[in-house]
């Protein structure tokens, strides 16, 4: 086991609290939390906020006291922590700064998308996994792409999961949207290429002289390469958004997509992309599959 916990310094609500984490996986802290009779209204993203009345039993129950640096720097190292800028708190700030340097013209249509994306359903496709896709674009298009095509790849990020049902419908939809959005606004040939952008993200398969298409499908598939823990967090949240589904069901409809992935020659398109994130990437949808394998 390996929980850790600080001592109780952090006032709130009259108490002093700790936080509580694992250094392993977010499964192991939601059970030694439940064990422990601690409300899950007391989870916050990677840790548990937890009163000063409640340290001693969980030490005894086996949580490892340790300094408050300890535990971040332990959390980081997991790959489980949350950094401050993905908190909801954080989010919409971050998101509409970004798109005033993108779209400055048009504030009242940024706020109208990051409505739709801060939806109750979306588990995943939600704005952490927008901040995301914009970082990586900012990564894998340094240097590459001129002023407008960075524009363009910034956009069709924006609205490439505008409309997210979960459905196969979801990325044309959110296509014609851009297209409805833009129109009048950018040239014609600027929302054409945006909305097709939009649409490859349904197939994550852009031809070899597509440079844009490649940026942008390896910076929504950036989150298949991180550390194992972070990786499983996504991946319950996929689950979490199909939860509606039997379980042999969502195993073999993800099961499909994730083997149509694999089987590729390179799973990213981008030369930065298979030097950051290929080995990864395979190893945890690799691991995966062999999970849901037990699910059928």
């Amino acid at each position: 086991m390996s929980i850790l916990i600080d001592p109780p310094r952090w006032p709130a609500h009259g108490t002093l609290f700790s936080h509580l984490v694992s250094d392993r996986s977010l499964k192991e802290l939601h059970e030694f939390a439940k064990d422990q009779e601690i409300s899950s209204r007391a989870f916050d993203k990677d840790h548990y906020d937890v009163p000063q009345e409640c340290y001693a039993q969980l030490v005894q129950a086996g949580a490892q006291e340790v300094s408050g640096g300890q535990l971040v720097r332990a959390l980081v190292s997991s790959g489980l922590r949350i950094p401050a800028k993905y908190r909801p708190e954080k989010l919409d700030g971050i998101l509409l700064r970004r798109w005033a340097h993108t779209l400055p013209t048009e504030p009242r249509m940024g706020k109208e998308l990051l409505k739709m994306w801060s939806q109750a359903h979306r588990y995943y496709h939600d704005r952490v996994h927008l901040l995301s896709v914009l970082e990586a674009i900012d990564q894998l298009a340094k240097g590459k792409v001129h002023s407008e095509e960075l524009m363009q790849l910034q956009l069709a990020a924006w609205f490439h999961d505008a409309v997210y049902d979960g459905t196969s419908e979801d990325e044309f939809k959110s296509a014609v949207l851009a297209r409805e959005l833009l129109e009048g606004i950018l040239s014609s040939a600027s929302v054409a290429r945006i909305s097709e952008l939009v649409m490859l993200t349904a197939s994550h398969d852009p031809a070899e002289s597509n440079v844009l298409g490649r940026i942008l499908c390896d910076a929504d598939l950036e989150v298949l390469a991180r550390p194992q823990p972070a990786y499983e967090r996504y991946a319950q949240a996929i689950y979490q958004e199909y939860a509606h589904l039997p379980q042999s069901v969502l195993a073999a409809g993800r099961i499909k997509i994730l083997s149509a992935l694999v089987s590729k020659a390179s799973i990213y398109g981008t030369h930065d992309g298979r030097e950051r994130w290929e080995l990864a990437a395979r190893a945890n949808l690799n691991r995966e599959l062999n999970l849901l394998q037990t699910w059928l």
